[in-house]
């Protein structure tokens, strides 16, 4: 089961087959979709966001395997900005993408604080690795924020094709120092 969350501007809610349609708007962006996992079908076909989540991301979150939330501004709960997902699989556990409208908000900052804290407090998984293409500079600086360590590089497939990968990780003790000095101190 997938719980709401929320953080200062967002609310995360649990995916629903719905959502699809706006997502299907905003989602299929080469600027977005560039640094995806190159399983993103590329160009992003007319029902590729409802066969998605009916097909792949609904089931998953029925057999536990996996955490979908879209992505809402509180000033605007009706409207989907962008995505964010949790996979208990071995090597890469947090994906996320965001509208072009919101990026350089932070938002995606926030909401990845909220769900790194379901994934050790709740889900109570010890680790969180997360590999993401060395050019995306965005998400390379979302892990810098939140001190994810750089743990290796490799290479993988992209939409965008074979790039080089930065693996980031960090613990629930890792995790939880930093939560109580920025509480302490923040």
């Amino acid at each position: 089961m997938t719980p709401e969350l929320e953080t200062r501007r967002l609310l995360l809610r649990p995916l629903e087959l719905a959502d699809a349609a706006q997502v299907q708007k905003i989602f299929p962006q080469w600027e977005i979709v560039r640094y995806l996992n190159s399983r993103v079908p590329w160009p992003y076909p007319a029902d590729g966001a409802l066969t998605y989540y009916r097909d792949a991301a609904l089931p998953a979150i029925e057999r536990g395997e996996e955490w979908h939330w879209p992505l809402r501004l509180k000033n605007d709960p009706a409207t989907v900005i962008g995505m964010i997902t949790l996979m208990n699989r071995e090597g890469k556990n947090r994906g996320f993408w965001l509208g072009l409208p919101w990026h350089g908000q932070r938002l995606m900052s926030e909401a990845c604080e909220v769900v790194t804290g379901y994934w050790f407090e709740e889900a109570e998984i010890s680790v969180l690795r997360i590999p993401k293409a060395a050019a995306n500079i965005a998400s390379r600086r979302i892990f810098g924020k939140t001190r994810h360590a750089h743990r290796g590089t490799d290479e993988r497939d992209y939409v965008s094709g074979r790039l080089s990968t930065e693996i980031w990780e960090i613990t629930a003790k890792e995790w939880r120092a930093r939560r109580d000095f920025q509480g302490q101190w923040g």
